[in-house]
């Protein structure tokens, strides 16, 4: 084993870590002038000895976290020219149009924690751009980013949002790389909601990981083990709607790798376990406008808006539409099962959980809506801009008793990839070029799966999702 005697990275406490972190996402809410906060960045590289790399972050069309390392040194020569070929990120390019840049946020920086993610390392997401400067189409987190500042900057909507992910914990490392030699996971606790069991492996994993979090900002709120056993979720403070879609892929990040660390899994698969609750993403969104929240009314009905019941409208009229964008994978659709407290039904609701829409219990600050049906392997991104841009510019459907009427999502992969091809809002959304090759990458991993689903996980379903993915087996295909 190498000696670390010599080496001198940097290695925050967890508490400075928090203050440093928490400065940084004010700076991002407050909105400070980009070429400020580049300035500052840049700056703070360059005068902290101790930071050797840049951890850089994007995501490809599924949602997938790419992460590069950059040498600080280089970075700080480079930083306006970081190049990568796109062709060699599913969903994005052909070959022969295969350069790309990142365009690195500044704003969206994160100082991470050296005992998870090695010491002297900061984090900082990217923007994807095409050779000529442009934005480029099939960069999810550009197109929600580019509508959340016109949102703001038409009519001074700040978009809110914070995501409930709930995930797995099995034993083992790589255990849904795993599974086809198993056929089945193993839990590491047996114990359901709320339960603990002194020197729990489920409870000390959500600890760390709620440590990590608070560190890197998050400003936690609550943790627990869920419903099924095995089961968590770590809840933190509403965010900007882009600022929620990455922490999504953060907390998802964090969870592996401190379950690795642990010598375990943690596992996204919406329905790993038939016979019990799948995990959802819910997603709680409001839109507020200088600092008044738009979605409540002490009058109105179930104490939310016309205007928030507006936006709930629209993401019904549209419910089959984004049903792919929302739930991507084959697994995705054993959770829609009503069994199981399923959010299947295209309703609005605030007691019944099957409802695709829930209207939770609020006041002034926390009034909201919640999309209940989104599955947590989705694009955070490409979810968001459905949510949002549905929710406020979608149509309106002539259904008769569109709220609470007999209508349900689709039940297979297969029908919410016919919703979404026939649907005109999505190509509105994504752009046609965008919408058909996410539609082809989620019909080749369909494809690769049995079409019927049957009653127990299928080998296939883990083995090529899109979140498990393994270099090797895809270039079989």
């Amino acid at each position: 084993m190498m000696t670390t005697e010599l080496r001198d990275f940097l290695m925050l406490p967890y508490s400075e870590l928090e203050e440093l972190n928490l400065v940084a996402k004010q700076q991002r809410k407050d909105q400070m002038p980009l070429d400020q906060i580049q300035e500052a960045r840049l700056k703070y590289l360059a005068d902290e000895p101790r930071i050797k790399a840049v951890t850089v972050l994007f995501s490809d069309l599924e949602g997938r976290l790419q992460m590069l390392d950059y040498d600080k040194k280089f970075l700080l020569k480079s930083y306006d020219n970081l190049t990568f070929d796109g062709s060699s990120i599913r969903g994005f390019t052909a070959q022969r149009e295969s350069d790309l840049r990142l365009f690195l946020d500044w704003s969206a920086f994160y100082l991470a924690p050296g005992d998870v993610f090695g010491p002297g390392k900061v984090l900082v997401f990217a923007d994807v751009v095409d050779r000529d400067g442009a934005s480029f189409s099939g960069d999810v987190r550009g197109k929600l980013k580019k509508f959340s500042h016109q949102q703001f900057q038409s009519h001074g909507y700040v978009l809110n949002a914070a995501n409930e992910i709930e995930g797995f914990l099995f034993q083992g490392l790589d255990a849904e790389r795993h599974y086809h030699e198993t056929g089945a996971f193993e839990y590491v606790n047996t114990g359901g909601y709320y339960h603990s069991l002194p020197g729990d492996s489920l409870r000390t994993f959500i600890d760390t990981v709620a440590e990590v979090q608070r560190a890197m900002g998050f400003e936690n709120e609550k943790d627990h083990p869920e419903v099924a056993p095995s089961q968590f979720e770590i809840n933190y403070k509403y965010g900007e709607a882009v600022t929620a879609a990455d922490q999504v892929q953060l907390y998802k990040l964090i969870c592996r790798q401190v379950a690795t660390r642990l010598g375990m899994t943690a596992s996204f698969l919406p329905k790993p376990v038939v016979g019990v609750n799948g995990s959802g993403m819910h997603a709680n969104v409001s839109v507020s406008k200088a600092g008044k929240n738009l979605f409540w009314d002490a009058k109105g009905d179930e104490k939310i808006s016309s205007f928030a019941w507006q936006f709930v409208d629209r993401i019904l009229t549209h419910g089959n539409d984004i049903c792919l964008m929302l739930n991507a994978s084959v697994n995705a659709y054993r959770r829609l099962d009503p069994h199981f407290e399923a959010p299947n039904q295209i309703k609005a609701s605030a007691v019944d959980r099957g409802a695709m829409v829930r209207i939770p219990i609020g006041n002034e600050g926390s009034a909201r809506v919640e999309v209940r049906s989104v599955a947590p392997d989705a694009n955070p991104y490409m979810v968001m801009l459905a949510i949002f841009q549905t929710g406020l510019a979608g149509a309106i459907g002539k259904v008769k008793n569109l709220r609470q009427a007999e209508r349900y999502l689709p039940g297979n992969i297969y029908d919410a990839m016919a919703e979404f091809r026939r649907s005109a809002w999505t190509s509105q959304l994504l752009g046609e070029d965008v919408k058909a090759r996410y539609a082809q990458l989620k019909e080749a991993s369909a494809d690769r799966c049995p079409r019927l689903l049957g009653t127990f996980v299928k080998s296939q379903e883990v083995q090529y999702h899109h979140e498990v993915y393994n270099q090797y087996l895809w270039n079989l295909f």
